[in-house]
């Protein structure tokens, strides 16, 4: 039995450089607030008080493409230039170059790690979904120095010592589950992309051109409208278009999510087996496993677009038109038969308000609404798997408790989640999962390794 490590949400991204007339825009990127020190430090300590071999399971969102802005020399769109670039094959290689570039410690630790004899697993995420293409998993290979035995990448889940069932956790969140993790492409313009999850689509369009808020902590941007409009009046010198900005970011986010929902997967007949006997050996699963465990994912949000219109305020936002067109309509027809200023029209918008926010306070968010994890859900897995344990991670909430008859553990957090864009406030843990032999089978724990700041 071997020593089996687990850590996820690293989410590694570019530097963000610091702009002098918005120095909060998007501060939780820069390079002070970058865990990989902290992590060398982890893995140097792993590797001095672990005898033997230790395998180390990078458990999804290892890499963040959806906050990459870099762009390369050559000309892009204007979608591109002003959201980041998308997820075709040259597109996502040139954004794990910028995180390669921008993580030399990182790399090298890990490299470090694996040249020690030591064994890491990259589990994709919903936020590292172009981590699909194989050139991108060459990149790190190589980056890392490594042969593929040494370092191996899961489609969406790994099965470590029969015992663990290790999975991102995604899968089982309408907002972000990838349709199709055996085949995950989908053909645009004639070009072949990763089909991109609604809501990481809604972080690349939306949490992108907001600056403020921070996409590793749910509290920045799971807000009620009285929250969002306090955050308008705070920044509204910084960014004066900023509703705006959200607007026509919401309606890319729709168009975009329902064109990409509903367009075929990219597949030949002749290699579905081959796929699939494919992620199975990299997961340690029989083919069986893999269909079994596809079938259990849950069905994406895009199949309702009413969903998604609540989920991205667009409704509250039309019905916001609706009340500003109403009150307009009501002073135009008093001034037919009294003359008064236009600017009255702020009065029959303020009694219409109240409308509003009544139903703006109706409306349950159903992001992380639902537990990743259910009764049925922990039973169907250890008995597709044999498994006794679940590991998921995706809600960067650690806890450790019993659903059913089987262990569920959090592994939560390393990401740069702070409460505010000043980043002085860190609200989460660098907990990392020990799986350890003890007397006949294996026992997990919970740890937390300390920040170096």
């Amino acid at each position: 039995m071997r020593n089996t490590i687990v850590v996820s949400d690293l989410h590694l991204t570019e530097a963000q450089t610091i702009d002098e007339r918005r120095p909060l825009w998007m501060s939780y990127k820069r390079k002070e607030f970058f865990i990989d020190n902290d992590f060398a430090d982890f893995l140097r300590h792993l590797d001095s008080n672990i005898p033997g071999e230790i395998e180390l399971v990078l458990n999804g969102d290892t890499f963040d493409f959806d906050t990459v802005l870099a762009l390369p020399d050559k000309e892009v769109g204007w979608l591109a230039e002003h959201r980041g670039l998308g997820s075709e094959e040259w597109m996502s290689l040139f954004k794990m170059d910028v995180i390669i570039d921008d993580h030399p410690t990182w790399f090298d630790a890990v490299k470090n790690f694996i040249a020690n004899g030591n064994k890491i697993v990259f589990i994709v995420g919903n936020h590292d979904v172009e981590l699909y293409w194989p050139s991108v998993q060459k990149r790190i290979h190589v980056a890392l120095g490594s042969n593929v035995p040494s370092a191996r990448f899961c489609n969406w889940f790994y099965i470590s010592e029969e015992d663990s069932y290790i999975s991102h956790g995604h899968q089982y969140d309408p907002s972000c589950v990838v349709k199709d993790t055996i085949n995950p492409l989908i053909q645009v313009n004639g070009q072949p992309y990763i089909r991109i999850p609604f809501g990481n689509l809604a972080a690349r369009f939306m949490l992108n051109g907001i600056g403020w808020l921070n996409p590793h902590c749910p509290s920045n941007y799971i807000k009620n409208i009285s929250e969002y409009f306090k955050l308008f009046l705070r920044y509204l010198r910084a960014q004066p278009l900023m509703v705006w900005s959200w607007f026509w970011s919401a309606v890319v986010t729709l168009v975009i999510s329902l064109r990409d929902h509903w367009k075929p997967p990219m597949m030949d007949p002749l290699l579905v087996e081959e796929k699939v006997s494919g992620i199975a050996k990299c997961s340690n699963a029989t083919p069986m496993m893999v269909r079994q465990l596809r079938a259990l994912q849950v069905p994406s949000v895009c199949t309702n677009p009413i969903n998604i219109f609540r989920e991205l305020w667009l409704d509250r936002g039309l019905l916001l038109l609706g009340l500003l067109y109403l009150a307009w309509q009501i002073i135009l027809h008093i001034n037919i038969a009294i003359a008064i200023s236009m600017g009255w029209v702020i009065i029959p918008f303020i009694v219409l308000l109240p409308a509003l926010m009544v139903y703006a306070s109706s409306i349950k968010l159903k992001v992380f609404g639902e537990p990743l994890l259910t009764d049925k859900r922990a039973e169907y897995i250890a008995k597709i798997t044999k498994t006794r344990r679940v590991i998921f991670s995706h809600t960067h909430a650690p806890e450790q408790l019993i659903i059913g008859r089987t262990e569920y553990i959090n592994s939560g957090s390393w990401a740069p989640a702070f409460s505010e864009p000043e980043c002085k406030n860190k609200i989460n843990k660098q907990i990392f999962v020990w799986i350890k032999p003890a007397q006949n089978e294996r026992e997990a724990k919970v740890y937390i390794w300390p920040n170096g700041d």
